[in-house]
């Protein structure tokens, strides 16, 4: 995994951030993430995220889920094991309906649960690290990527005139990987240190 350098920023208030923000993106400096104890409503918008594609997932994992289940029932009731129910035809589409609902939603919910875990790098093993760990707890951490073109003096500078505190040079691992914060782990036959 690369190393790359990021400059940090602590902001201590909702109102200084955004204008900030709006600045480092005129500015020409990528924005890694900014990370936030709770939800700020239209930061992705100002941080210029697309709106996600998760919804197309979901219509996927239930168009999927509703196949399966008439596939399955239409299998099992009209042509392996034929049973008469009260002289109902033996594809009996409208008994169905219930059930092809249920498995519709149940494919649904678990895939797009499992595709926001993987798309957001959650789970119970999987490694990953924080630029500030008050980020968690009161305060407003922006990480900005650099570059090979980027002048970290200059950075540093602009972010403390955008209002930012604490500004720091950092250098991470990218991406994410297997393992946990208490102990170092061994990853590709290399020794990652604990956080």
């Amino acid at each position: 995994m690369a190393i790359k350098k990021f400059i940090t920023g602590n902001f201590y208030d909702e109102a200084v951030l955004f204008p900030a923000v709006k600045k480092v993106r005129r500015a020409g400096y990528k924005i890694q993430d900014v990370y936030t104890p709770f939800p700020i409503h239209g930061l992705d918008k100002e941080l210029g995220m697309k709106d996600t594609d998760l919804h197309i997932a979901g219509f996927i994992y239930g168009i999927t889920g509703t196949t399966v289940a008439i596939s399955f029932i239409g299998w099992m009731l009209a042509i392996d094991w034929q049973i008469n129910f009260g002289g109902k035809p033996f594809f009996s589409l409208p008994a169905w309906i219930p059930i092809m609902f249920e498995l519709t939603v149940l494919f649904s919910a678990v895939g797009m649960t499992l595709t926001f875990c993987w798309l957001c790098q959650l789970a119970p093993f999987v490694k990953k690290d924080h630029f500030n760990p008050r980020s968690t707890d009161d305060t407003f951490v922006m990480a900005v990527e650099c570059t090979d073109k980027t002048n970290e003096a200059e950075a540093i500078a602009f972010l403390e005139n955008a209002g930012a505190k604490d500004v720091q040079v950092q250098e991470r691992e990218t991406g994410w990987w297997f393992g946990r914060y208490d102990r170092e782990s061994v990853v590709f036959g290399k020794k990652v240190a604990a956080v």
